[in-house]
């Protein structure tokens, strides 16, 4: 299933939202720029390597990876999928908290789904790359602020319905929640961080009323 659009019109533009795609954008195209040597060597000096930090030698730029790494994509479906999110989901989420609140918001959540990668696979040393969990947590507060509004999704190859955004991102986090206790019991991991999902979604549960603009007339639709 892939959202095509919700059913809240955002109040003001989303500056940071639409600079964060941009950001992310960029340093795509340098990323791919260096060729497949640069690129590798680009995920494993900026990219999330567990393995790293249960090590005393420690990562080549520190903690900082665990902020740098959600600002690199493995490839163009990578890009497009987190930054079509972020856009359909990050608009309504910053009318909320202001694009201040919004950027602290969403670093913070990015770092909190490495932690949760970083703790569920120690040892792993495959760069992780990808907003996604910085986007995850964006969807967590979306799915509080926002359940009653609707989504539009595409399921492929000709369907078209809208399901409550409850519902719908209700469904991903528990799918996400799957697959990542799948890969536990098996002890096999493929190349979807879902913890880093999983911990992302968490983290913009638990923390978005601490963001969001308190106003005499708030309410969440």
């Amino acid at each position: 299933m892939f959202p095509l659009r919700d059913s809240i019109p955002s109040q003001h533009f989303p500056l940071v939202t639409v600079l964060l795609i941009i950001t992310n954008v960029i340093i795509f195209v340098h990323t791919i720029s260096q060729g497949l040597v640069g690129m590798e060597q680009i995920f494993y000096t900026f990219g999330l390597v567990p393995a790293y930090y249960s090590s005393p030698i420690g990562a080549p730029i520190g903690y900082l990876s665990f902020i740098t790494s959600t600002f690199l994509h493995g490839g163009w479906m990578h890009l497009i999928g987190n930054m079509w999110v972020l856009w359909l989901f990050g608009d309504n989420v910053e009318d909320r908290m202001g694009s201040g609140r919004f950027l602290l918001f969403y670093l913070l959540c990015g770092i909190i789904a490495g932690m949760t990668h970083y703790y569920v696979n120690p040892t792993s040393t495959v760069p992780v790359v990808g907003a996604s969990g910085a986007v995850a947590g964006v969807m967590g507060a979306y799915f509080l602020m926002f359940r009653h509004s609707r989504i539009l999704t595409y399921v492929p190859p000709f369907f078209l319905f809208t399901v409550p955004a409850w519902i719908y991102l209700g469904f991903w986090a528990l799918s996400q929640l799957w697959s990542g206790t799948v890969e536990l019991a098996i002890n096999s991991y493929g190349q979807i961080a879902f913890w880093a999902h999983i911990g992302g979604f968490a983290a913009g549960m638990l923390l978005f009323s601490f963001f969001v603009q308190k106003k005499k007339d708030e309410y969440y639709y």
